[in-house]
């Protein structure tokens, strides 16, 4: 999943360089240092961006990384002003009571939002927004009225803007289906396909018939990465070991004690200085010193006391017995662990 990261990453770096080629932002005397560049940079995250099966899996489009990084500047301007400061570091004021609204403006307010309709099927993107806003002044219960706003920020590519619109119309009326709609959308645009997805899910939930959040759900899911399997980590012994250590095989055993037959051919039988080649062969053994180190597991093993003192002696050419090793609480434990009990 991180390597996926990664690679969507550098895909959306190459296609800004490529862009800037492209629109000369990048002198001609730098140009093909910069292919050379690109070349390079694909070669080392293993990305051709040529390979059109590749690129629809790694693209994050309609989002652009100049785009992505916009929010980003947006985001951190707005949480480092003066305005976001928690009110326990601010002043304390007093919230003016809420604003009776009379019939007359209510109708002003529904004037600008049609003015506004009007402006935005003729594109005008910013007087729309300006038409939007005046209405909110007016009425800032209305939830429609931050709905259109946002729908006019996304039209214009600002939906950084158009997501704090479509929040506050679901703040205002969190059953207004289309709020989820603008929102998802916003979302979908940045590249943000789970928070999109998030959002048309909601909607949906409100408006199960609505075609538009329906679709949008499944085009936002189609970009997610799909989660990988888990079904825990292999087994340490073959299955043929794991069978022949269970009280069936074994009835003389208690469920209590491990069944170190299998360890004990790994150390070279009951006792004496051990073939290291063939331990390392093992394929048994190679099993487990690779869970073992990919889930940290040998580290612990290292740093426990017992473990360190039979390794020490092991390095002096004093091989403990196995009937020695089982007599330690903590090594016949370790055993337990590592070689499996019968279930």
């Amino acid at each position: 999943m991180a390597h996926l990261k990664k690679q969507q990453l550098v895909l959306a770096f190459i296609d800004f360089l490529n862009e800037s080629i492209q629109d000369s932002t990048v002198k001609d005397d730098d140009k093909e240092g910069l292919d050379v560049a690109i070349q390079c940079i694909g070669e080392a995250f293993g990305i051709d961006p040529s390979n059109d099966t590749q690129r629809k899996q790694l693209s994050i489009k309609p989002a652009k990384l100049q785009t992505i990084f916009d929010v980003f500047l947006k985001t951190r301007d707005k949480v480092a002003s003066p305005s976001s400061q928690s009110p326990s570091t601010s002043a304390p004021s007093t919230a003016a009571p809420p604003k009776t609204l009379s019939a007359e403006d209510k109708k002003t307010a529904e004037k600008l939002k049609q003015t506004g309709n009007a402006q935005m099927s003729t594109k005008k993107h910013d007087l729309a927004i300006n038409s939007y806003s005046k209405a909110i002044a007016i009425d800032p219960t209305n939830a429609v009225y931050f709905s259109n706003r946002a729908a006019a920020y996304s039209s214009k590519g600002d939906h950084t803007s158009a997501i704090e619109d479509a929040k506050k119309a679901i703040e205002v009326d969190p059953s207004f289906v289309k709020a989820y709609s603008r929102l998802g959308h916003a979302h979908y645009s940045l590249g943000d396909y789970k928070a999109a997805a998030a959002a048309f899910s909601k909607g949906t939930e409100l408006d199960p018939t609505n075609e538009n959040l329906k679709s949008g759900l499944k085009n936002a899911k189609e970009h997610l990465p799909a989660e990988d399997e888990d079904d825990g980590p292999p087994p340490l012994m073959p299955e043929d070991q794991l069978l022949s250590s269970s009280p069936a095989s074994n009835p003389d055993r208690s469920d209590s004690t491990p069944n170190l037959g299998g360890l004990a051919d790994m150390l070279g039988g009951g006792g004496g200085m051990p073939d290291l080649a063939s331990m390392m062969n093992n394929p048994m053994m190679m099993q487990m010193t690779q869970q073992m180190m990919a889930n940290g597991g040998l580290e612990r093993l290292m740093s426990n006391p017992a473990v360190a003192n039979m390794m020490g002696r092991v390095q002096n050419g004093q091989m403990p017995s196995m009937e020695e090793l089982m007599s330690d609480p903590t090594m016949r434990n370790l055993a337990s662990q590592f070689m499996g009990r019968g279930n």
